[in-house]
């Protein structure tokens, strides 16, 4: 429970997280403040717009008959860029279920939705995704959206429980966020990748240097590739990490598992070769699921 930020405040949060944004006409006092209340906000949800249109600024500006905007406070372009339509009480959540609603406040895992009785815009901010939703989104949206969870969690102390997706709020028929058509993300795998962000891409708090005496310089290690998320890592997932995946396994020894490849495509040989790995070390065996997160990935690119 929180009382939702100013327009001041989510400016310097989305600037303290480096992430893009722009804003639009008079988006600071353009909200349905006079419909109803706003706040105090319990979490992020998760929209998809269902159109792949380039430009969405307006319509979620201005809604549609029957449904005046704003449809939400930030709109997020295909190039990873949040638009601010909004800021107040917005038109994107609708009725949902007390039940999901409990288990955002007490940040526990999120229940099956099964009614529709609680004033969701009164109580979420909203990102609607320009996409629509019978694909994935882009790869920068994505990015960008971990960030934005990230940067209004880490205001209100909130953990990954406190985001959502419409589809599992209780509005029927909902969906989104998408990955094909009328199937919803798996939002447990993106609440674990915002997680990680939360725990690793924080931006780190600047203190003041101290001089130290010259040294000889270690020699450097090389780096690590950042971990891209669990969302990659999942059926029918395919890109560029699942073959550098594959390919590391197979450097450290677990080529065994693949009679060709590896390859973009996640498949039962990838998890049966990350399941092997995580059981032949101890700090990995207690989540020996043969799904690749943060740790898993840090010690199989260390």
């Amino acid at each position: 429970m929180a009382t939702p930020m100013t327009p001041a405040q989510i400016v310097a949060q989305l600037k303290k997280f480096g992430i893009p944004f722009k804003e639009y006409k008079d988006w600071k006092t353009h909200n349905r403040n006079h419909m109803g209340k706003w706040g105090p906000v319990h979490g992020l949800m998760v929209h998809h717009t269902g159109s792949d249109a380039k430009d969405q600024r307006e319509l979620l500006y201005a809604g549609i008959s029957g449904l005046p905007g704003p449809l939400c406070h930030f709109g997020l372009a295909q190039d990873g860029t949040i638009h601010l339509v909004g800021w107040g009480r917005a038109n994107h959540a609708g009725a949902g279920d007390d039940d999901v609603l409990d288990a955002v406040i007490a940040e526990k895992d999120i229940p099956q939705d099964n009614e529709s009785n609680t004033d969701g815009n009164a109580r979420f901010y909203g990102v609607e995704i320009w996409y629509s939703g019978s694909h994935k989104m882009s790869d920068a949206q994505y990015a960008t959206l971990r960030l934005l969870a990230a940067a209004i969690c880490d205001f209100h102390d909130w953990d990954e429980h406190s985001v959502i997706g419409h589809g599992e709020w209780g509005s029927p028929g909902k969906w989104d966020p998408g990955y094909a058509p009328g199937k919803m993300m798996d939002m447990d795998a993106v609440r674990k990748d915002i997680k990680a962000t939360l725990g690793s891409d924080k931006p780190a708090e600047s203190k003041p240097s101290t001089p130290s005496k010259p040294t000889t310089p270690a020699k450097p290690k090389p780096s690590i590739p950042a971990f891209p998320g669990a969302y990659y890592f999942r059926a029918g997932a395919k890109n560029q990490y699942v073959t550098m995946l594959g390919k590391q396994l197979v450097k450290k020894g677990y080529g065994k598992f693949y009679k060709q490849g590896p390859g973009p495509q996640w498949t039962a040989v990838d998890r049966a070769a990350v399941k092997a790995f995580q059981l032949a070390h101890k700090e990995l065996k207690g989540d020996a699921d043969g799904y690749p997160g943060p740790l898993t990935w840090k010690m199989l690119f260390n």
